[in-house]
């Protein structure tokens, strides 16, 4: 089957959203120095930078088949009025490194460019050397704003990153 992307259903996708966050243990033991739970999935499906209305906001999956392989959030409004902002974009493990992340980010800025945004911005953790350098090829670059983040008790750096689009 060929890949997939669309809008995720809070319910009918919830079960898929869930198991792909727990497959993704990795990057939440790093950001949160926890596995997920299940509010990781409530807050995928709620949240939204501040500003934002996540009723505008785009909950979307790619999917390998029936196989939900990656996740992202991109909201509207954030930092300022006329961006989009791209809250999580995260891939299973097993998806990595086969073309999905790229081909959600080309549709993330065709979904940005529609609504009229001229940039893309990200958060992205100083410690997750792999998801900078994706977002870097990608062409994303520092802002030079940059927070430390400690919500869970890591002190994470968290830099934030931008895309003319």
């Amino acid at each position: 089957m060929p890949m997939l992307i669309r809008r995720l259903d809070p319910k009918a996708d919830r079960s898929a959203v869930e198991t792909l966050f727990a497959a993704a243990t990795d990057y939440y033991l790093m950001a949160e120095g926890k596995p997920p739970g299940p509010e990781v999935t409530e807050d995928f499906f709620t949240a939204c930078p501040p500003g934002c209305d996540p009723a505008a906001s785009h909950r979307l999956g790619v999917f390998d088949g029936d196989m939900l392989a990656g996740v992202a959030e991109l909201s509207f409004g954030f930092p300022a009025p006329g961006d989009a902002y791209l809250g999580l974009m995260i891939l299973a493990p097993a998806a990595r490194g086969h073309g999905f992340g790229a081909a959600l980010l080309h549709h993330i800025e065709a979904l940005a460019r529609a609504a009229g945004a001229t940039h893309l911005f990200l958060g992205v953790l100083e410690k997750n050397r792999k998801g900078r350098a994706f977002w870097q090829r990608k062409g994303f670059a520092a802002t030079g704003f940059s927070r430390v983040d400690d919500a869970h008790g890591l002190a994470n750096v968290l830099h934030r990153l931008v895309k003319p689009l």
